[in-house]
């Protein structure tokens, strides 16, 4: 279990502009859904063909998760599924639910946790799909709040990316890295809200621990983890899968329920939460391969 050097996520250059996606936004939102992925077809090509080096880090994830070597066109599908899924943001948040086919598998089990004890429960999902689909879970369930823990730089840009998209868009956000982020998700968690964060992904100098990822060690942080433990909560992984056109399929499954867990067996509970992770990621990764959306070299293979 270590901290490790500046994560190569944290050093690739921002594609996003404000300006490009206000744009978007008023071409997607006057013109139609599907005049806007007619457009999104011309962004994943310039993508491909002028990003060499997550073109290659694609390629390298999709060898593993494909089970076969990839073709070109299965890079631009995995691009294109990234693109789609930013894009579907712009009418989610807009509360255009209509427009898509969202599948729920296991949120049963979620109200099941909810109504057997007091206080929340954590959402542990990763760069994996759509969190922003699980919108459509809090729409349906307007008495269960959803409150997003992330980074307070990557909160600060989601806040100018929802105004952009939509200015009425509010989103509950806890910044990570404060003295106060923990007591701030506790409250939360009493009030029986949910707690989304991302899982797959550690700044610079986070404790991180190695698990096995789709065939190869590769190192996940550990704070999602002791904050469960530390915090007795149960965890369910979230994961958003994006099937194409505008079907998503949303999945909650529980991961480890941290409430009856002794402090003396934290250590290996923790250990134990973080490979069933990385093994349902897996898992869903080779069941919906074109929704990994880590465009870096996630094993650190130089």
């Amino acid at each position: 279990m270590t901290g490790g050097p500046t994560p190569e996520w944290m050093r690739e250059q921002e594609r996003s502009h404000l300006g490009a996606l206000r744009l978007m936004v008023w071409i997607s939102l006057r013109l139609g859904r599907p005049f806007g992925r007619v457009v999104l077809r011309f962004v994943a090509l310039y993508f491909v063909l002028f990003s060499p080096r997550a073109r290659r880090n694609g390629r390298a994830y999709l060898e593993r998760a494909l089970g076969r070597r990839p073709r070109w066109i299965d890079g631009y599908r995995h691009v294109f599924s990234f693109a789609s899924t930013v894009h579907d943001r712009i009418y989610l948040l807009n509360d255009r639910f209509d427009l898509f086919d969202i599948e729920f598998v296991g949120a049963e089990s979620v109200q099941r946790a909810l109504d057997s004890a007091p206080g929340g429960a954590l959402l542990v999902g990763a760069h994996l799909g759509s969190f922003e689909v699980l919108r459509a879970m809090a729409h349906q369930h307007a008495h269960t709040p959803v409150a997003m823990m992330m980074y307070e730089d990557n909160a600060r840009k989601i806040n100018a990316i929802l105004h952009a998209i939509n200015p009425h868009a509010q989103q509950d956000v806890v910044a990570l890295g404060r003295p106060d982020a923990m007591l701030k998700a506790r409250d939360r968690l009493d009030a029986g809200h949910l707690v989304g964060l991302l899982a797959d992904r550690s700044l610079a100098h986070d404790a991180t621990a190695e698990c096995m990822f789709l065939g190869a060690p590769a190192r996940f942080p550990l704070g999602p983890w002791r904050m469960a433990a530390m915090l007795r909560r149960p965890v369910f992984l979230m994961a958003g899968l994006y099937l194409g056109g505008n079907r998503y399929q949303l999945h909650f499954e529980l991961l480890a329920d941290f409430s009856t867990v002794e402090r003396i067996h934290r250590e290996a509970a923790m250990a134990q939460a973080m490979q069933a992770y990385a093994d349902r990621l897996g898992d869903f990764c080779r069941r919906a391969p074109y929704n990994w959306f880590n465009f870096f070299d996630f094993w650190q293979r130089t």
